[in-house]
């Protein structure tokens, strides 16, 4: 069992990274599919407004909060190694850190940027949408795996 700051950072970190899980699943089984069944130019500028009103702080606190725990979580275990959970902590900092935030910034948002640059409209837009849907929701799933496995390996830090 763990003591200290830990079991603490541990619970939190489990269900910040749980509640991300959740976000990125529903995202991925509801709204996706929601925006596929549309058609294309109807799909592509309901998605350009989820894209836009995902940068209000009602998604960015959480999703950028959670990143700071994580990293929080990473320093505070490397720095004072403590006995047990180590490697669970660093481990759960490291897949929401790589595999939800990450794959954030090195996948999902350069997608979101080159279909925010084409009109909804468009025939340019209307080709790209069925290639946007496979690879954006793919690293979508992504993010929700790498996130639930985060959330059970912190709370696998308190046992």
């Amino acid at each position: 069992m763990i003591d200290g700051p830990y079991p603490v950072l541990a619970m939190l970190g489990a269900l910040a990274t749980g509640l991300m899980a959740g976000v990125f699943c529903a995202f991925s089984v509801l709204v996706m599919r929601g925006l596929a069944a549309l058609p294309a130019a109807q799909g592509v500028a309901a998605m350009n407004a989820i894209n836009s009103s995902a940068m209000a702080p009602a998604f960015m606190v959480p999703f950028l909060g959670v990143a700071v725990l994580c990293a929080m979580i990473a320093v505070v275990t490397f720095v004072l190694w403590p006995d047990h959970g180590t490697v669970h902590l660093l481990l759960g900092s490291a897949l929401y850190l790589c595999g939800a935030f990450g794959v954030t910034v090195m996948a999902n948002v350069p997608r979101n940027e080159a279909l925010a640059k084409r009109d909804p409209a468009s025939s340019e837009a209307v080709a790209y949408w069925p290639t946007y849907l496979r690879e954006w929701t793919r690293w979508n799933h992504v993010r929700a795996v790498a996130s639930a496995v985060a959330a059970l390996v912190y709370a696998l830090a308190l046992i």
